[in-house]
This record gives structure tokens, sequence and C-alpha cells, in this order.
């Protein structure tokens, strides 16, 4: 595709600016190699208690992510009159100060860039993230100027968990420590100290005190608790002269305030330019690569998700190789292999305990594997002796019965959980029971299986020592090929069921049978996959992905809102997921080749609005199942950027291969 759409249509000036409903909706995230991010919204007004400007796991604490600054409000003083630019929302829907009506332009491209205008005063921010420390740095410059003028900065700190809220309480450390052009605070013991400092010469003035109930109105629409206090130690003062630039350094150590121009610089070279559509989507995807240590892992999504295997290896591909990035999608998947728990990988980290609930996260490390083959053109035999021992352990406890009621029965398919579980993508829990208890034989799990035994068989037969495990599983393979239709297809439906157990053959329309269309390997005939592709094309599929149920059902909700419980009864009952458009486009390719790329072509166009909506230059977790299709659920997902990426990688094939 051609790079029609440069990044500078991601400006906001002082029509949109001053409208502060309007700009609360829009995100800006930035985050680092090591875990931590920025989070806020372009007005830098908070609206969810996730969202700060220093955010970083504390490991000596939970292995969780903590808020240590949560906001930081500018003022310009001049003739001894004070203009805030900062912006809370306090109880009523009062908004105190509100320095958005000073906002004149936003660019996102390079770096963050807000310009303030007050009287004869022009002021610049710019804002990066640093990329292997936890520090923040912002760069003020005063563009106009008709008088003596002063930038006082005032630090709103949290110190709490990301989940949680805060309130005024003895136990906060009210010490501050001077250091060179700033000072440090600890509220609390085993917290990270903050270290805030100046490229030059500041004045502190050390006036601790406590900021109540300011609130935060997603949570409030999102049936969460939503009122915090935030403790202001206290503010700085700078004079600053016309065309003067100042650099503030906000991080976890002190650091020479003569190194900050240099870094500032440093950084803004690393930063990929989003220029287009696809390079805004490779500097989205580059933000999900975290390495703690020697591990290097994939994090889910921004600003609450952790790092979850399932996602890791459907993203990791899109991720990764695309980009020829071939070291982090091994040292990813060596993370993920060391972390395992017999055939399972872990789902999700949390309070320093893994869970391992998820049937599908090993099934979705052999398309990792196909795609690395694909991607990189490696060879079967190299992939077989890397990945030997693992492809082995997953098939060999599956066939044999693992965890969870997860075991082979007689006719190949494989059957996982109870109706107490939920074991599948479809994972919701609503008061302790699955919302879509999709137990027994999932349709989307056993064509994963039946391409894993597939593919493994293909590496296997590269090696002379291993000619009898793919005799053994090309005979489960062919027994698949019967039982799979035999099990899953309606005739008189024309499509596939959803699940199958020992009460009932599921029959809703659901986005999984897609996979039957879109695996390397399909246990169905040509004819019976374009019947899929058609049921699936007709009452799924939405500008923005499929969606997760068909509006026909009666069960079907197109609008993901309302408290948590109503957000979990419709997360799964009609809401759309764009990783889905991957498999979707997938299948359309297969079916008709290349006579299907210019459709697929106008998908991927399609999504180029969302990168103007909730997280700017990124890709939302889910969108509403009805028109206008509105971004919900986390405003960056991995899952999401990469099937994007994914896309335009099979366009460029399919077009100049």
């Amino acid at each position: 595709m051609e790079n029609k759409i440069v990044m500078s249509y991601i400006t906001l000036d002082k029509s949109r600016l001053v409208n502060l409903e309007y700009i609360l909706n829009l995100e800006l995230l930035r985050t680092n190699r090591l875990g931590a991010f920025s989070c806020t919204t372009i007005a830098g007004c908070n609206t969810r208690k996730y969202h700060g400007l220093i955010v970083v796991p504390q490991p000596q604490l939970d292995n969780n992510h903590h808020i240590l600054l949560s906001s930081l409000d500018e003022t310009i003083i001049q003739r001894n009159e004070e203009f805030h630019f900062g912006v809370h929302m306090y109880p009523n829907g009062i908004f105190e100060p509100k320095g958005h009506k000073y906002l004149r332009d936003f660019v996102l491209d390079p770096i963050p860039k807000l310009t303030y205008r007050v009287g004869g005063v022009v002021l610049d921010k710019e804002i990066i993230f640093v990329e292997n420390e936890a520090r923040l740095l912002i760069r003020y410059t005063l563009r106009e100027a008709t008088s003596e003028t002063k930038l006082r900065l005032k630090p709103f700190l949290a110190y709490r968990n990301i989940h949680q809220l805060t309130r005024e309480n003895y136990d906060a450390d009210r010490h501050y420590k001077t250091i060179a052009n700033g000072a440090s605070w600890q509220m609390y013991a085993g917290y990270s100290p903050l270290y805030f400092q100046a490229s030059k010469e500041i004045e502190y003035t050390h006036v601790p005190h406590w900021y109540y109930n300011i609130e935060y109105i997603r949570e409030i629409e999102r049936g969460y608790p939503a009122q915090e206090d935030l403790y202001v130690p206290g503010f700085f003062e700078v004079s600053m002269k016309k065309n003067e630039t100042l650099i503030v350094s906000i991080g976890l150590t002190e650091k020479d305030p003569a190194l900050f121009k240099r870094q500032f610089s440093l950084e803004a070279k690393k930063i990929v330019p989003r220029n287009s559509f696809e390079n805004c989507l490779i500097q989205a995807a580059q933000q999900f690569i975290i390495k703690d240590g020697q591990k290097v892992q994939v994090m889910a999504g921004f600003p609450w998700f952790g790092s979850w295997s399932r996602d890791t290896f459907m993203a990791l591909p899109g991720l990764t190789l695309i980009q020829k990035d071939e070291k982090n999608f091994k040292s990813v998947l060596a993370t993920m292999i060391e972390s395992m728990n017999g055939a399972l990988f872990p789902h999700s980290f949390s309070n320093n305990r893994y869970d391992f609930t998820s049937v599908d996260a090993p099934l979705w490390f052999f398309g990792c594997l196909y795609r690395y083959e694909n991607m990189m053109k490696k060879s079967k035999n190299a992939i077989w002796k890397t990945y030997r021992e693992t492809i082995i352990t997953i098939i060999e406890k599956y066939s044999e019965g693992t965890d969870y009621n997860i075991k082979m029965l007689d006719n190949g398919l494989l059957w996982a959980g109870n109706p107490e579980m939920a074991l599948t993508w479809m994972d919701v829990y609503s008061e302790g029971t699955p919302v879509t208890p999709r137990y027994g034989l999932a349709v989307e799990v056993n064509v994963l299986w039946y391409n894993a035994l597939s593919y493994a068989i293909t590496l296997a037969e590269t090696d002379s020592k291993s000619k009898i495990f793919a005799k053994k599983w090309r005979a489960i393979v062919e027994k698949i090929n019967q039982s799979f239709e035999a099990t899953f297809w309606d005739q008189e439906a024309g499509y596939l069921a959803d699940f199958v157990n020992e009460e009932e053959k599921n029959m809703l329309v659901r986005p999984n049978m897609i996979m039957a269309v879109a695996a390397p390997y399909s246990p169905l005939s040509d004819e019976k996959q374009m019947k899929v592709f058609k049921v699936v094309q007709s009452e799924l599929l939405t500008p923005r992905g499929l969606r997760s149920l068909s509006p026909k059902s009666s069960g079907y909700k197109g609008i993901l809102t309302g408290n948590q419980y109503e957000r979990d009864q419709a997360y799964h009952q009609g809401t759309v997921f764009p990783w889905l458009i991957e498999y979707f486009c997938e299948a359309a390719l297969k079916l008709m080749s290349k006579s299907a790329v210019s459709y697929v072509k106008d998908i991927y166009e399609g999504f180029e609005p969302t990168l103007r909506e909730a997280g700017l230059g990124t890709i939302s977790e889910v969108f509403d199942g009805d028109p206008p299709y509105i971004g919900r659920g986390a405003i960056s997902q991995a899952i999401s950027t990469a099937a994007l990426l994914r896309l335009k990688y099979m366009i460029d094939q399919n077009t100049n291969g």
C-alpha cells in the first residue's frame, strides 16, 4: 500500500482542544523496554486509575505496576498573574483548574508536543519516555514572552498499585532530599524513590499537602471506585526567557543535569517516525516487547494487562518477525518455555503466582513456529532440533491427559474443562461462573490441535530418529480427518458447531469456526470451508474485526458498556475483536487467492481512522459490535496491533510474491 496518509494528520488545533469532553477520550501512551510506561489524556487530566506519568514495576514489592507520579501541573506566572495548565476532575463533574482552555495545538509525531498560549506567552511541551530506564523527560520551550516569565511545576504523587486507589494517610513520608537541580521523595518504605530534576538550577519549595477526592470518570463509567487523594510534596519554580529550553527529568535514579539535553536528543532519534499507517503500527508494536533482566516478554496490552501466553503466541510473529526481529522472537519463546508447567504455559501472572488455565496457548505455540519457518525461511529440521522437546511434551501430555480435564478422546479430538471452567479465549467469569462455558470439544481448539499435530509431523519427518513419532501421530491426524466433520459440521445449518459436549451441540454463530478455514491444515473440504467463510462474512464481519457473536442471536449485546457485571456479560456476546480479522483475511486469501488482495487491502486501510481514537497511534483491545464501532477496553493491545501488521504483510506477499 502506498503511504498516502502521514501522521501529521494526528494533530489537534484550538477548535478541538477546547472541547474537554472530546480530548478526555484521547489518550497518550509511551512505554519502555523495562515494562514501565506513561499514560494519560492529551489534556493531562487522568481519567482512569491506571493513568500516570511514571508507572513502573516494583519487583521488590509484588511484581505489579505502580503509579509513582500521577500528574504534573504547570503554571505560568507573568506580571504577578498565574495561569494554571493542569486539569483535574472532582466530584459533581467539576474540573479545576481548566488548563485545556490555554491549549492551542497538539502534534503526535515525532514527539508528542502540546502548545499553550496565554496572553503574550507561548509555551511548547514535548514528552519522551526513555527507552531503557524508567525516566520521563519533558522539554519546555518558551516560544514567546512579552515580559518576565516564571514556570511553576507541581508534582502529584500516588505511590500505589495501578489496580488500587489511595487516600491521605499518616504512613506517607513527608520528607524530601535536595539533589542536583531538584528534589527526591520516597512516600513509603520499600518503594523506589522518585528523583525530580531540571537541566538548570530550579527553586524547590517544600509545602507538603494532599489534594482530596480527585475523580476518574472512566472508573465511574465502569462501576469501580473512582476517587482518591494525591500527595503534593511541594512545587518548583524557574525563570525562563524567550526561546529558552528547559528539560525536566523524573526518574528512579539521580542523574547529572548536564546530560539531560543530550539524552533528550538521543532518545528522540530512536523513535520510529510515525509518518504512515504502517509505521504507526510498527512503533506501537515495539511497545509490547519487554525485557526483564534475561527474560523477554510480550505485554498483552496497556494500561492494565500483563504478560499472557495466549496473547504472546498469537501476537509474537506480527510484533517481531515482520521486522526481521528474530532475536526477540526467540528470546520470548525461551522465556515462555522456561515458565512451563508440564504441557501448559502460564496464562497470566498476578500476585507473584502463575495461572495455567489456557488450553489453547500451547497450541498457538505451534502456530508461532509455523510462521517462524515461513516468514524467516527457516528449515524444518532446525526448528525441530531446537523445539523438539517442547513439541513432544505438549503433544504427549495432551494426549495422555493433563490438568483442567484436558485430554484426547478415542476419536483423536481434544476435550477440555467442565461446566465450571473457561479454558478457551472466551474465558470471562462473572460471579465465579463462566459467561460462555465452552467446555468439551471447542471448534477452534480442535483446529489448533489438528494443526499442531500436522505441523509437528512435518518437522519430525526431517529427523531419522523421530520417524516413529511421526508415524504414530500421522495415524491420529487421519482419525481426526474423519471425526472433525462428523462432530462439528451441521448439514442443516451449513456451518460448524462452536462446541460440543455431552449436553449439547452448540450452534451459535461465533468467529471460532473461521480457524478451520484460515489454518494451514484444514480438516474441512473446500466446499465446506467456503460455506463457513460466507456465514462469518455475513453475520460477524465489521470494519473493526469480527463480532464474537452473531447479531441474530438472542444473547447478542452490541455495546460494551456498564459496570463490571454488565461488561462481563457482553464481552464475548457480540463485542468485536480486531485480532480475528487476521484469520478472516487469511481465509479469504486462501479461498480466493490473489483475487482477494484488494478486498483485504480495503479491510486493512479501513482501520486507519482508529489511530485517531482512544489510544492515539495505536489499536484498541475491542470495539462495539454495533455502529459506530466505538473502541473499548485497553487502549493498546498487542494482538490487535500484530493482526494489522500481519494483514499488511499478507497484502505485500500476495502483491509482490
